[in-house]
């Protein structure tokens, strides 16, 4: 496969990954998913990754560095360091929670086919890298056998009960397969550390996570799970291998229609990380295409008052209106629960339009606290688009891509999720693709602002900037340095992510301090 290094820079950079070691050689059969997964991710090396992903991983080691940089700069992160610690501290195990904790809550996280990755496949590396002094192409190695294990791990689980956020068990695969392979542990390690942290994989209540700041925990717990199965399995505990597809094990708790296929298919070919949504502005599922919409419409209205506005509706899919209906019992105005304010919709947009933008500031006073906001807020309305829903299905994340792995198998979860009018709505789904490299995120709005002096403005996006599509695998890495400098990140950092796969470990470890120090 193509690289994105010359064949002798290439043999320069990884001479050590290139030695046979007693880990690099896969097993010549494996008798479950699980086991199948560990042995070929725990021999994953740079030149079997196409450059195309590689460089997906650089953009998405910067996006998620600024997502880590906005947490740790809002209020609530703050009060995170300080019970927990600043993010680049001695123990990687505990530097790698802070830094999937800092990263995930406001929303402001990569997602792909499946799961919200970043929060530990980029976080358990980073952590990793600084204290193991790695270099880039190891870094970025680790990152993308991390988004392989989480990705179909998750995927496998997708019709079930949990989803977004709220799949925590995403991070224990993740934070474990970014641990190890920064450590380079044989494929037995990996088996048992996967095994013993899916054993006891954690449950998020949604109380808690709406109407609480536990949302600051939903990948700090799991990545410090993950980090026990670590320590466990390299001490010699045995995982239970068949743990994801027995009776008994992860699929029949966590999943309404299990996919223990989707856990090691297409190896070295079906790359998940060709999936990969960035994410531009912070918020729950669906927002982004709003909020795109909404500027677009404040560059034509230029600042609006509510008192002339007679009415706005955003038209979305299932998905938008299925989250922010979970939130808008708990959203009461400035002193809304985070939690449930980052999958509301109206504050996002109202604000959008009275500012031309939306971003973590937002969140928090003085900003929140703007009543013009809340009374524009009030006068949105979600309505249902059966368009959007069909194509958020016919696109390969969140559930496109698990609804034609199940087939008809997939209806009852349709149904619960959207009744009979969904099942009818979705159809049959055509066949799936041998790879992922025209993969799509469709999660599309419409927004349309009526004022009282009749004038209507409407706008319209299928695809969120960002999101998997044609125009983010052209313009990632551009988008993900303006993310970063959008956080306050400093240039030198925004400017030198395109080259981590070239950087010695001593400049990999400036980077990273200048990311997260600067």
């Amino acid at each position: 496969m193509a690289s994105i290094l010359s064949e002798d820079v290439l043999s320069t950079l990884c001479e050590e990954w290139q030695r046979p070691t007693a880990g690099h050689r896969p097993r010549a059969t494996a008798d479950t998913p699980l086991r199948e997964l560990a042995h070929w991710a725990a021999a994953l090396r740079p030149t079997d990754i196409p450059c195309r992903v590689l460089k997906l991983a650089a953009s998405q080691v910067l996006s998620q560095a600024a997502s880590i940089r906005a947490g740790l700069a809002h209020p609530l992160g703050r009060r995170l360091v300080a019970a927990f610690g600043h993010p680049l501290q001695p123990d990687p195990r505990a530097s790698a929670a802070m830094f999937a904790a800092l990263g995930s809550w406001l929303n402001l996280d990569d997602t792909a086919y499946a799961g919200h990755l970043s929060n530990s496949t980029v976080a358990v590396p980073l952590a990793y890298a600084y204290a193991r002094q790695l270099d880039g192409l190891s870094l970025l190695t680790a990152v993308v056998a991390a988004n392989e294990c989480a990705a179909r791990i998750t995927a496998s689980a997708t019709l079930g009960p949990l989803r977004g956020q709220s799949a925590v068990h995403t991070h224990l695969a993740g934070a474990v397969a970014g641990r190890l392979h920064s450590d380079r542990a044989p494929g037995r390690v990996w088996e048992d550390a996967l095994g013993l942290a899916l054993a006891m994989p954690n449950w998020p209540l949604m109380r808690g996570f709406l109407a609480s700041d536990a949302r600051l925990f939903n990948t700090f717990t799991p990545v410090r799970t993950a980090m026990d199965a670590c320590d466990g399995a390299i001490a010699g505990l045995r995982g239970a291998p068949d743990i994801i597809e027995h009776e008994d094990g992860f699929l029949a708790r966590f999943a309404t229609v299990p996919l223990p296929q989707a856990v090691a298919k297409g190896l070295g070919r079906r790359w998940h990380t060709d999936t990969l949504s960035f994410k531009v502005h912070p918020g729950g599922p669906g927002i982004d295409a709003a909020i795109d919409c909404a500027a677009e419409i404040h560059r034509i209205l230029g600042p609006i008052r509510p008192e002339d506005v007679a009415d706005i509706v955003v038209e979305a899919s299932l998905y938008t209106l299925f989250a922010g209906q979970r939130a808008s019992s708990y959203i009461c105005g400035p002193g809304s629960p985070l939690g449930a304010l980052v999958l509301d919709v109206p504050y996002p947009v109202a604000t959008t339009l009275l500012t031309g933008e939306f971003g973590v500031d937002d969140f928090s006073s003085p900003l929140l606290d703007d009543p013009a906001r809340w009374n524009l807020a009030r006068r949105i309305r979600l309505e249902h688009d059966t368009a959007m829903t069909r194509e958020l299905f016919a696109s390969d994340a969140p559930f496109g891509e698990a609804v034609r792995e199940a087939g008809p198998l997939a209806t009852p979860w349709l149904r619960s999720f959207g009744g009979d009018e969904l099942v009818e709505l979705v159809g049959t789904l055509g066949g799936d693709a041998p790879d992922f490299t025209g993969s799509t995120k469709a999660t599309g709005a419409r927004v349309v602002v009526r004022m009282k002096d009749g004038r209507t403005v409407t706008r319209s996006r299928l695809i969120p900037i960002g999101a998997a599509g044609p125009d983010t695998r052209v313009n990632h890495a551009e988008m993900m340095r303006q993310k970063f400098l959008s956080v306050g990140g400093p240039q030198r950092v925004a400017d030198t992510a395109a080259g981590l796969h070239r950087m010695r470990p001593r400049a990999v470890r400036r980077w990273i301090e200048a990311a997260f120090l600067g």
